[in-house]
């Protein structure tokens, strides 16, 4: 019954993020691979929010060691995942990530791309397309590292095209290359290298790849339990519609790799019934208080699918682009209080949108936003998903 269930109040819940997920100025990390790892991965759609997620949860941010981690060492592996988003999650983690989520979408990549090339180009059928995969491989492993206009050059047929929604005022000419080299990614059998230009850019350049299903990973059922319980771990209490919408799974997968946890319901603020593991119900100390400027898809504000606990319904229309897409947020003690965004001239500016906190919040917002600026310098931010608040103030 309800009353036998342990609580777990919102003051509980805000507490731990500046915990768990590095937040908190005490609770920083030393290296990047850290900060990926506490919360289970770094959006990676936009690639400028790799580094601001990362920089914003070090001790001392520095872009080169975001690069260093993905380019180098390469403990930060980009996968196709989670809601068939980009994430760049940490190399232990990877296999799990690929089995419990990334195959599937994998699948579901190639299925289309098949689908997209054979019907709209007759005479192309699947052994067409594994052959120019072959080319654009062995043209890849020769070069080392390629653009896809490089590897285009190399293999004709990337450079075939079919035209999309023909006579519609939104027709597109669209090239093999990118569906193509876009599966052979969700793949793993190529990934995406250093950009041409800074970190913010979108231009980049592909290297070889191992195939994630050669990763020594667990089989599905099992690798979604671990992903579920490394997710409660970090992101607990929450509910199975949130874990449910956090991956993408099924209701049914969803449920049984929760069951697979041993987690137990939980009662959190307005009688919403929640999960937590059992060995994680006390509540931890809460941090000092802290602020923090958060790129837009930052995981911690893209980490639930109820967000009312952190985010007040009435600043949505604020913060979120039409499809979903949070931008830039400011913090104080685990609550989303306003927006930032960096002008033309670089200047990083904010707005609270409320007045939680006063000027001990205030305060803290301007150092952190001069922080930011500070390892920023002369590199210029425009997220790929534009919100109302952020246009407004970067205007």
């Amino acid at each position: 019954m309800d009353h036998a269930r342990p609580r777990i109040d919102t003051a509980a819940r805000r507490a731990r993020l500046g915990r768990l997920h590095l937040l908190a100025p005490a609770h920083r990390a030393a290296r990047t691979e850290q900060a990926a790892d506490a919360v289970l991965g770094l959006h990676a759609t936009d690639p400028a929010t790799v580094h601001l997620a990362a920089c914003a949860r070090l001790a001392v941010p520095d872009p080169a060691d975001v690069e260093r981690a993905l380019y180098d060492d390469h403990t930060l592996v980009r996968l196709l995942c989670m809601r068939r988003t980009l994430f760049a999650v940490g190399a232990g983690l990877a296999p799990v990530v690929s089995s419990s989520t990334g195959r599937a979408i994998a699948a579901k990549e190639r299925a289309g791309m098949v689908k997209w090339i054979t019907e709209g180009a007759p005479g192309w059928d699947e052994r067409w397309i594994a052959g120019v995969e072959a080319q654009a491989l062995s043209a890849l492993a020769g070069r080392g590292t390629a653009t896809a206009a490089e590897l285009a050059a190399d293999v004709p047929g990337l450079r075939e095209t079919l035209v999309v929604s023909p006579g519609k005022p939104y027709q597109a000419t669209v090239a093999f290359s990118s569906r193509i080299l876009r599966v052979l990614a969700a793949e793993g059998r190529i990934r995406r290298g250093r950009p041409r230009g800074s970190w913010t850019s979108s231009s980049f350049r592909w290297t070889p790849g191992t195939p994630f299903a050669e990763l020594d990973a667990p089989p599905a059922p099992e690798a979604r339990a671990v992903l579920a319980r490394r997710w409660l771990a970090a992101y607990g209490p929450a509910t199975v519609e949130d874990l449910k919408w956090w991956t993408g799974w099924t209701l049914t997968d969803t449920r049984r790799a929760v069951a697979a946890t041993g987690a137990v319901e939980v009662t959190l603020d307005g009688g919403v019934t929640g999960l937590a593991l059992p060995d994680d119900l006390e509540p931890l100390p809460a941090p000092e208080p802290w602020a923090a400027l958060l790129p837009a898809l930052d995981p911690t504000a893209m980490g639930w699918k109820g967000r009312d606990w952190y985010l007040d319904p009435d600043h949505v229309p604020h913060l979120f682009d039409r499809s979903g897409n949070i931008g830039p947020t400011v913090w104080w003690n685990g609550r989303i209080v306003g927006g930032w965004a960096q002008r033309p001239d670089g200047e990083i500016v904010w707005r609270l949108l409320t007045g939680e906190g006063g000027s001990a919040a205030a305060d803290a917002v301007e150092s952190e936003a001069a922080r930011l600026a500070s390892w920023i310098g002369p590199v210029r931010v425009t997220p790929r998903f534009r919100t109302p608040l952020e246009r407004e103030l970067s205007a």
